[in-house]
């Protein structure tokens, strides 16, 4: 097995175990709907569900084919990650475990959507009048695996000092 699939898999695994226990101490722990505060004024967690992306991206409930769109684009990513670390170079750790970090997000996101076809987010952020949507450990994954494969890609296309 290539060490690309040895780094960013077990980065996945852990991401998905994370993601689902949390998801599921939520669902067990709080009512639907309901907010419990963690830091008054600027952290909350809370028991929401988004049939949308990240952040609450096509959260609509007037529209009904979110689920599958984004089952769709799961499949895809999964399979553009898989490639890219088929073709990642041992020596590009950052881009491995960004690309592993993606994997796991977007896999624990999707369990979420074929089970229930909506994702369970618990995670609010505000700040007097702003507010952000509320998120999981899988979009933190996403996140910042984006990030590392921005500063890698920034990294690979740089040239070396000398050259």
């Amino acid at each position: 097995m290539r060490l690309s699939y040895k780094l960013a898999l077990p980065v996945a695994v852990a991401v998905i175990l994370l993601d689902q226990i949390t998801k599921l101490w939520i669902q067990n722990h709080l009512v639907l709907y309901t907010t419990r505060t963690v830091i008054p004024g600027f952290f909350n967690i809370v028991h929401v569900l988004n049939r949308g992306a990240a952040f609450g991206f096509l959260n609509r409930s007037d529209i009904q084919w979110q689920t599958y769109f984004f089952f769709a684009a799961t499949a895809l990513a999964v399979l553009i990650i898989m490639h890219l670390l088929r073709m990642a170079r041992d020596g590009d750790k950052l881009l491995i475990i960004g690309l592993g970090l993606i994997l796991g997000g977007a896999i624990g996101n999707l369990i979420d959507r074929i089970k229930t076809g909506e994702v369970v987010d618990f995670l609010d952020f505000y700040w007097k009048s702003y507010h952000w949507p509320a998120f999981n450990v899988a979009d933190i994954a996403i996140f910042l695996g984006s990030l590392g494969l921005l500063v890698a890609f920034y990294h690979l296309r740089r040239p070396m000092a000398g050259s």
